[in-house]
C-alpha cells in the first residue's frame, strides 16, 4: 500500500480532511513536515513545491508575520532559493 496524503481545510471551528493519493516527493514532504513543526497551524494548507531551480511556498495565513516566518524557515531548512512565496494573507 502506498503512502497517503491528507488535505486539511478549516471552515470556522470545523476541520475537514480529504485523503489524496501521494505524489509528493520525499524532500517536499520533509520540508513541509519541518515547516509544520516550526509554524504549527499559523499557515494552513501549507505546500512546499520543490523545483530544480528552487522552492515555491503555498498556503493561507491570517498575518503577514506568519507568511514572513514561513519564508525564513524555508530559507533555513533548504539550500535552494525561494522562487515565490504564494502564501495568501486572508
Amino acid at each position: 500500500m502506498g503512502r497517503l496524503t491528507f488535505s486539511l481545510v478549516w471552515q470556522g471551528d470545523i476541520m475537514s480532511a480529504t485523503v489524496l493519493p501521494s505524489t509528493v516527493p520525499a524532500e517536499e514532504e520533509r520540508l513541509e513536515s519541518m515547516h509544520f513543526r516550526r509554524l504549527g497551524n499559523r499557515v494552513r494548507d501549507l505546500r512546499v513545491i520543490l523545483l530544480p531551480e528552487g522552492l515555491i511556498l503555498q498556503g493561507r495565513t491570517g498575518t503577514y508575520h506568519a507568511k514572513q516566518i514561513a519564508q525564513h524557515a524555508a530559507m533555513e531548512l533548504a539550500d535552494l532559493p525561494i522562487l515565490a512565496n504564494e502564501i495568501v494573507v486572508l
